[in-house]
């Protein structure tokens, strides 16, 4: 187990090296800048889980180390979003309890400038990795699903690899040209998305303090000036699929997902529009004990039960290869508003109740929403083929982890369209075309 985790981390570090060297210009002359990072960091627990609370951890303290690449303004991306810095960071945090253990993650950042004066910078950091535990719910003596809540076992994790998410403020005090003191404050999440159970997971609001020094260029390279995208409108296609734990004694079950977006470009970093969804989870059934689905035994749990469609709104963040998507949508065909709460079971025995598209819940985590959100990174590979890595979920609430693959097609601006050519494909430096 051990050897297939150092394994996947030395995947995610060679695909994290590959994407900032392709994100930042590849020639050997000029500005060839770089930072090295150091803090110490500290935080605490937030929407403490009553296992959490039985153990009392100390607050979770460790550091944070980086290497970071500041804009050379070689690249539109850069020049779009105004000269941002991408980096590579590692975090070891101690998580304040021998049954909780300690973590290591790896993760690439970016960090957007918001405030750029003589003595101080502030900038909003934001970072999505993998993180590593020692400890979890299948290393602990007691694994008796009927003391799950055994304050001598750890349901926080149920595997050793889960994600890592953290967004921030981090706040730069130059002392000299090439040393400054750094801070940080942000916000960290680990869990698996249900890839296995259980996921209560990590919430923890943190605090660092350390130093960055950064190797300057012999010289400086001039900013270069780029046109505007060459198109306004894409369509995107993209299947996913993944697998999810539904209970601790289940086995694992299929998800699969179908997308059909339009996207208009607001600027040339930010899109919007329409989507349509498919969702497909085998885990919906009135066999797993599963809390995000009330279950009812009148229900014949088919293919078209487990099936549900939605319309979504759709966003783009746009970092050059990479894109950050957030969406939200409304479920149009969804069999789980047949299922009954606790006061349907009880008072109409004699038939299904058929709440209205939209309905209330009885909360995140007790049962789904009308509603759900979809947010994730894709990575464009070759032409206008990317891959993705999204979570669904319903309020904060994660129903699954998947991965897939899509395609987008680019609608040419019309004063670029020519008898032959309306769609775009993203030729490399198709800006000096």
């Amino acid at each position: 187990m051990v050897k297939r985790i150092f394994f996947i981390l030395s995947l995610v570090t060679l695909f994290t090296t590959s994407a900032l060297a392709k994100l930042s210009p590849n020639e050997k002359t000029g500005n060839d800048r770089f930072s090295l990072k150091a803090q110490y960091m500290m935080g605490f627990y937030v929407d403490k889980h009553s296992n959490m609370t039985a153990d009392m951890p100390s607050a979770p303290v460790g550091i944070n180390l980086g290497v970071e690449f500041p804009s050379t303004q070689q690249r539109p991306w850069q020049q779009y979003l105004q000269n941002p810095t991408v980096g590579l960071g590692m975090t070891y945090m101690d998580l304040g309890s021998e049954r909780f253990g300690k973590v290591v993650a790896l993760y690439p950042y970016i960090m957007l400038n918001c405030v750029r004066v003589k003595n101080f910078e502030m900038k909003v950091k934001l970072a999505s990795g993998l993180g590593v535990v020692n400890e979890h719910w299948y290393t602990q003596e007691d694994q008796n699903v009927d003391h799950y809540y055994d304050k001598t076992t750890n349901a926080i994790f149920g595997c050793y690899l889960n994600a890592y998410l953290s967004a921030g403020l981090n706040l730069n005090f130059p002392i000299t040209r090439n040393f400054a003191i750094n801070s940080e404050f942000g916000f960290i999440h680990m869990s698996n998305g249900r890839t296995c159970m259980p996921n209560v997971g990590a919430n923890i609001f943190y605090g660092g303090l350390g130093a960055i020094a950064t190797i300057n260029p012999e010289e400086e390279r001039e900013p270069k000036t780029f046109p505007d995208l060459p198109y306004k409108w894409s369509l995107n296609f993209t299947a996913a699929a993944g697998c999810v734990a539904q209970d601790i004694e289940d086995h694992k079950f299929a998800i699969a997902s179908l997308h059909l977006g339009a996207i208009y470009n607001v600027c040339n970093w930010y899109g919007v529009g329409p989507g349509v969804d498919m969702f497909y989870n085998d885990g919906i059934s009135k066999n797993t004990t599963r809390n995000l689905y009330s279950k009812d035994a009148r229900i014949t749990y088919g293919p078209k039960e487990k099936l549900r469609i939605g319309l979504s709104v759709d966003n783009e963040f746009k970092f050059g290869l990479l894109t950050a998507i957030f969406d939200w949508g409304v479920y149009l065909y969804n069999p789980s508003r047949n299922y009954y709460d606790e006061y349907v079971r009880l008072n109409c025995q004699d038939g299904l109740v058929k709440r209205p598209l939209f309905y209330k819940s009885s909360g995140p985590g007790s049962e789904e929403a009308f509603h759900y959100f979809r947010f994730g990174l894709k990575c464009r590979v070759w032409d206008n083929l990317y891959l993705q890595a999204t979570a669904k979920t319903h309020m904060q609430i994660c129903e699954y982890v998947e991965f897939g693959v899509g395609y987008q097609i680019p609608f040419l601006r019309k004063g670029k369209r020519t008898a032959d050519k309306m769609l775009f494909h993203h030729e490399k430096q198709w800006w000096n075309n």
